[in-house]
């Protein structure tokens, strides 16, 4: 059960403590390793979720995560009805979504000895939300285990940390995201290697780069971006062109799943049934139409603001690259295959102008994660990284 996880040993080590105390409780022995609320933090691509469903599948398998069974099959695939995994349904967790968590952990375990719930991107969850949950997190059922997932603990509210236990995860190296590219999904060890360093060891990026020709196509338009922002009217070109292809992009994850559900709404309500005519239908679902629409809506939203932050985090990678160049450091530059190009833009600037560049780059993520509108900052952005030595042709 444990081999998802990549360069994590020491998480694995106590995890799995974890799991074989919370057997010694059910016997009625102490366990201390044991606890009934954890939060797993890592950044991003560090397999904070992956950490967290591997941790419920163990405490639901009844050989303590052998990897094999049933359980162990079905958790990871979100079919075991005592492993409750919850993602945010927009931009956050309000008090509706915390008081649905509470109803969820309240339940018993149906078939394993304890009942999981958990939440990825707790750092969505609204101060409201958190007023919600606390009491249910702090003194939950005797078999309800939460786990909580989030880039940080910083990212937390001091509430949700003091009532948790702290898991924190590394970023893998790139050696280890590439010897799981090759052992597990059978890539080319230079691909592997190319994606591994390209992703700056966010897994799965890593295999989506390794994999997919189209995603690898992405970021080579976003990479090419900074050599293009001649003045500003090509600023405001580039702005629209990044926000272009992450909503396309968007598109393609979210078109599929509002799909999915206008079908499973209908035949709930139930269209193709005899004497169901198409009018009647509208009428019964009207309200649950307009519900699930506003929820497809908030999905889409969120979904192109992640698109445009993964973009954005390839620009701060191409300059990082810059200022390794201009500090004339013997590090392995993350777009090496571009080392020229790079060595281009370290000539033409300065250290403390890369390092300004570095900060626009996350200051607009941090005005993104504060609901900016996404055009405006791109654009202020793209601005930020002209290049005064291109000319306008």
């Amino acid at each position: 059960m444990w081999g998802r996880l990549v360069g994590q040993d020491e998480v694995v080590a106590d995890l799995a403590r974890a799991v074989a105390d919370a057997e010694e409780i059910r016997r009625g022995e102490p366990g201390p390793g044991m606890t009934h609320a954890w939060l797993v933090t890592g950044p991003p691509g560090s397999g904070r979720s992956t950490a967290a469903i591997s941790f419920a599948a163990a405490l639901a398998c009844p050989e303590d995560g052998c990897g094999v069974c049933e359980v162990c099959r079905t958790v990871p695939l979100g079919g075991h009805p005592d492993v409750d995994v919850v993602t945010a349904p927009g931009l956050s967790y309000g008090v509706d979504e915390a008081r649905d968590l509470v109803l969820r952990a309240s339940m018993s375990p149906i078939t394993s000895p304890w009942h999981c719930v958990v939440i990825e991107d707790a750092d969505r969850l609204t101060e409201k939300a958190v007023n919600v949950l606390l009491k249910a997190l702090e003194e939950p059922p005797p078999h309800t285990v939460w786990i909580l997932c989030a880039p940080s603990v910083e990212d937390v509210l001091p509430t949700i940390v003091s009532r948790t236990r702290h898991v924190p995860l590394r970023t893998p190296s790139t050696t280890d995201v590439a010897d799981l590219l090759v052992d597990n999904y059978g890539v080319d060890r230079a691909m592997a290697s190319f994606a591994a360093r390209a992703s700056q060891g966010h897994i799965g990026r890593a295999r989506a780069l390794a994999r997919d020709e189209h995603v690898r196509q992405r970021r080579q338009e976003v990479l090419r971006l900074p050599f293009a922002l001649a003045d500003v009217p090509s600023c405001f070109m580039a702005a629209a062109n990044l926000l272009a292809a992450a909503t396309e992009d968007a598109h393609a994850i979210t078109d599929p799943l509002d799909a999915a559900e206008d079908a499973a709404l209908r035949a709930e309500y139930g269209d193709g049934a005899s004497g169901v005519t198409q009018a009647k239908l509208k009428r019964l679902m009207s309200s649950a139409v307009k519900e699930m629409e506003k929820r497809q809506k908030t999905r889409r939203t969120r979904t192109v603001r992640d698109q445009v932050d993964r973009a954005l985090l390839d620009l701060m990678g191409l300059y990082r690259d810059v200022l390794v160049v201009q500090m004339d450091a013997t590090v392995t530059l993350v777009n090496e295959e571009m080392r020229p190009q790079v060595s281009q833009l370290a000539s033409r600037s300065t250290e403390n102008d890369t390092g300004r560049r570095l900060g626009a780059i996350s200051y607009c993520r941090a005005q993104l994660a504060a609901n900016v509108t996404p055009q405006l900052a791109l654009e202020s952005l793209m601005v930020e990284l002209k290049d005064p030595w291109i000319r306008v042709a």
